[in-house]
């Protein structure tokens, strides 16, 4: 590899040489051409002689005047270096930049017709010469000039202050943001959009200007991500006492994007897949997922803009806190059980793969060479779960005692992880010496319980074994301050008592914990609730996750206790495939899933996860060696098992809860969600009578949600009729490439045994651009990631095929392409086949004398294992 890529160690961070408290904008657009003038305020830090030295990309430079005379500098490696500066001085710059041709959609660049910015992590670089670090905290302001006709919304972050017309046909608007920021949380929109205007009233009485802009013609599709957002001003005011600050809020949506959203100060720029909705076009899934990242953005306000990180490395303390408070969000307004699963399938599925692949790493990074390639689900889903920790260990109240000493501690500061858990520890009085190892510590631990009864003493005992393995660059491990949340049942599912239900701390290798009083041995629901991301070693018997799966009080342990006893059986049955014996799946689990299908007092999305089969990636993280053709034979047994046996309790349930009309409220979504595993299972069974049903759903359903349910359905059982759904689906909506990426993913998905050339063919569709990341994610990264039997075909064309696509994004959009790449990476835990095949992609990738330094880092990692 000819790329130079320097690692950079958290352990040396040192304080800048410099700061800057204001910064003044003034930026001409101009899709080709566009002028910045940028007038800063600089000050020296400590008594030090060094030159000043700022960051730049893609700039071409016109001038550089300190105190208004021309300056002494030069350009090296990216890097503008002035000699001989002040201790305090104003330093203007006069750039010139081309957004028209920034397809790596970082920094200032055309989102179809309007522009648009992203700066996180280093994006602001390419705006203009700067200290882009974010401990550098200074106030904005921006004024933009622009065509008025082409561009009459023009927005910047904090309050408008000032606007006027220029006589050549431009106009101009200005902006001021009265709270210091680093330059990654700037952002500037320019556009003709729609826009949905509303007010929130804060709980002391200020009213708040809401504003959304979209697309031209989507208006009606952005009330319910206005909703979401009154919604989440109201809950972090109740939840959490934290008010909204300036006296405007803006979103504004647009269709290029490389992340979910972004929360840039006051004006928050959104991928539309997270803002645009109406039943037709979008999901109860999509409706979700709006609220919740309209939510995550909104409560950056305080958990990572008014209080942000000290450097990179502390990612986690604004992403992993805020994350967990979206949770809190979604769960204090849905279903918490509900949203506890399908968060913790994120955890056992890709982010447990991710602790055991090349780029391991704690919450908190200590070293880094492209900064982007930390937005992982390490730093946010598992940092998620490292507060919600916290927040077991100390309980609610002592949990928003640490929050408040935080943000009024830290309020306007650019702070680390140390320091938040010193605020926690400080205002609760806990010592959280041991707990403080999860930031450093990489990998997932697994603990191995074993119990013991003695009828005579009446006492029942567990004993707590706690094992990380090693990870890429981190051989040693220490003991974790584990919590284990846990409940004992009798042996016909009764509930012992609160006192018996509780949170055993874990924190050595090897503690013992006793129960008394209990007169015959009990049933032990462990983990309650995934109160640790650690995978869990303990011997139950089927009878024991039986009760456990008919009789808990817990939502999340019935819907765990069947997961597990699922996994028992496809362990089973991968060994006994390599074994050359008959599969089995035992009729009791069969029976006990009739059972739930038929309980009238059970949550109907309850039902569904339950009856939902693992996916093949999650079932992969059971074994040490991947053997994906066994999994999928595993799966596939499975699944038509439950089918055949259970076929008229699904054609029941189907007809039971089959909705009239389409209401967007959790009963309907639970029916709809119940509904759609049912329509899976009648294909998978496929008579006569299955088709016409799944037929008939398609053909009646007034939503996407039905739409995509019986599309979905075919799909899985390979139906004729689903041929006839996908040439109407696409005549209707190949305008609209957010509801095309649904189409896209159906294709990539697919079980047939042509998938990968029809993916190959649809690189060319009209609705399908390389340009588009979310288009990419649709089709490439859902094949890749999302089909593993068809992605890992022995041949090695899935591989390959993948190595094409990274090598044509690799300089225009290598942040996707680095995200793209990651099932390459896991090759050490395939056959050695795969293996050869997957590494010699890599080799291939690694011999590019220009490669980013995005897939720089990854592959070679991957390739030192």
């Amino acid at each position: 590899m000819a790329v130079v890529a320097k690692e950079k160690h958290r352990l040396a961070y040192k304080s800048p040489d410099f700061t800057i408290d204001q910064i003044d904008l003034d930026i001409s657009l101009d899709e080709n051409c566009t002028k910045v003038i940028a007038t800063s305020r600089v000050k020296r830090q400590g008594n030090h002689p060094n030159s000043l030295v700022l960051d730049g990309e893609e700039l071409i430079l016109h001038s550089v005047l300190v105190d208004k005379k021309t300056a002494d500098y030069r350009i090296e490696n990216n890097q503008l270096c002035i000699d001989g500066v002040p201790d305090s001085f104003e330093l203007q710059i006069v750039t010139e930049i081309n957004p028209a041709a920034n397809s790596a959609l970082e920094g200032l660049y055309k989102s179809g017709n309007a522009f648009c910015t992203q700066c996180e992590a280093e994006g602001f670089r390419r705006i203009t010469y700067y200290l882009d670090r974010p401990d550098v905290l200074a106030r904005f302001t921006t004024r933009i000039t622009a065509d008025k006709t082409a561009y009459p919304i023009l927005l910047s972050n904090g309050n408008r202050i000032a606007a006027g017309d220029n006589p050549n046909g431009t106009h101009w608007v200005q902006w001021s943001d009265p709270f210091p920021k680093p330059c990654y949380l700037f952002a500037l929109v320019a556009g003709d959009f729609d826009v949905l205007k509303d007010t929130f009233e804060t709980k002391s009485g200020r009213t708040v200007a809401l504003e959304l802009f979209v697309d031209k013609g989507n208006l009606n599709r952005s009330y319910h991500a206005m909703a979401s957002l009154k919604k989440s001003m109201a809950w972090d005011e109740q939840r959490f006492g934290l008010e909204y600050d300036l006296d405007i809020y803006m979103i504004v949506a647009v269709d290029f994007f490389n992340m979910g959203a972004m929360e840039n100060k006051g004006l928050n720029v959104f991928n539309a897949k997270f803002v645009l909705a109406n039943p037709e076009s979008a999901t109860d899934t999509d409706y979700f997922d709006i609220e919740r990242v309209i939510g995550h953005e909104y409560f950056h306000n305080w958990t990572g803009n008014r209080i942000t990180c000290r450097d990179w490395f502390q990612l986690s303390l604004k992403e992993g806190l805020t994350v967990f408070r979206d949770q809190e969000f979604s769960s204090d307004l849905g279903s918490r059980a509900i949203n506890r699963i399908r968060n913790v399938k994120i955890i056992r599925g890709p982010q447990f793969a991710e602790d055991a692949g090349p780029m391991s790493h704690p919450i908190r990074p200590d070293v880094v060479m492209e900064m982007n390639n930390f937005y992982t689900l390490t730093v946010y889903e598992k940092g998620s779960e490292v507060i919600r920790m916290l927040h077991t260990i100390l309980g609610e109240d002592k949990f928003q005692a640490g929050m408040k000493l935080y943000v009024d501690r830290h309020d306007g500061q650019a702070v680390t992880c140390d320091d938040f858990i010193q605020a926690m520890q400080d205002a609760s009085g806990a010592d959280l010496t041991l707990f403080r190892r999860w930031y450093a510590q990489s990998g997932t631990p697994v603990l191995t319980v074993t119990d013991e009864f003695d009828a005579d003493s009446q006492r029942y005992s567990l004993h707590v074994k706690q094992h990380t393995p090693a990870t890429a660059g981190q051989n040693e491990k220490s003991a974790l301050h584990i919590p284990l949340s846990v409940a004992l049942y009798d042996q016909r599912g009764g509930y012992l008592g609160d006192q018996y239900d509780q949170v055993l701390n874990v924190c050595s290798d090897q503690q013992s914990f006793e129960f008394t009083e209990i007169t015959e041995k009990p049933v032990v629901a462990l983990l309650q609730d995934f109160s640790a991301p650690v995978k869990l070693e303990f011997a139950y018997d089927d009878q024991d996750l039986l009760v456990l799966l008919q009789h808990s009080k817990s939502a999340f342990t019935r819907w765990d206790a069947a997961q597990t006893l699922l996994n028992k059986y496809i362990r089973l049955n991968v060994e006994h495939i390599h074994n050359q014996q008959e599969l089995e799946l035992p009729q009791g689990l069969l029976n006990a899933l009739m059972g739930i299908l038929r309980d009238p007092e059970l949550d109907k999305s309850l039902i569904a996860e339950i009856l939902r089969m693992p996916s093949e990636s999650s079932m992969a993280e059971l074994f040490d060696e991947i053997d994906i053709d066994a999994i999928h034979k595993v799966k596939c047994f499975i699944e038509q098992t439950v089918a055949t046996q259970l076929h008229e309790v699904f054609l029941e349930t189907y007809r039971q809860n089959k909705s009239a009309s389409y209401q967007l409220n959790q009963q309907e979504i639970a029916k709809r969600d119940l509904v759609a595993v049912c329509l899976t299972y009648l294909a998978l069974h496929g008579d006569d009578t299955d088709r016409s049903i799944i037929a008939a759903h398609y053909q009646a359903a007034d939503n996407m949600t039905d739409v995509l349910s019986a599309m979905q359905a075919a799909k899985q059982g390979e139906l004729p009729v689903l041929q006839k759904m996908m040439a109407e689906f696409e005549a209707k909506w190949r305008h609209d490439g957010l509801v095309m990426d649904n189409w896209f993913r159906l294709q990539a998905t697919s079980p047939a045994t042509d998938c990968l050339s029809v993916v190959k063919s649809l690189l060319t569709h009209p609705s399908f651009s390389m340009q588009n990341p979310n288009r990419l994610r649709a089709l490439i990264g859902t094949f890749s990631a999302a089909n593993p039997y068809r992605f890992h075909a022995i041949d090695g064309s899935g591989y390959a095929f993948l190595r094409e696509m990274l090598d044509e994004l690799n300089h225009s959009n290598p942040q996707v392409a680095s995200r793209l790449i990651t099932p390459l990476l896991q090759f050490k835990r395939f056959d050695p086949v795969r293996q050869s095949l997957m590494r010699q992609e890599l080799q291939r990738l690694s011999e590019r004398a220009d490669l980013s330094r995005d897939l720089y880092e990854k592959v070679s990692r991957a390739l030192a294992q």
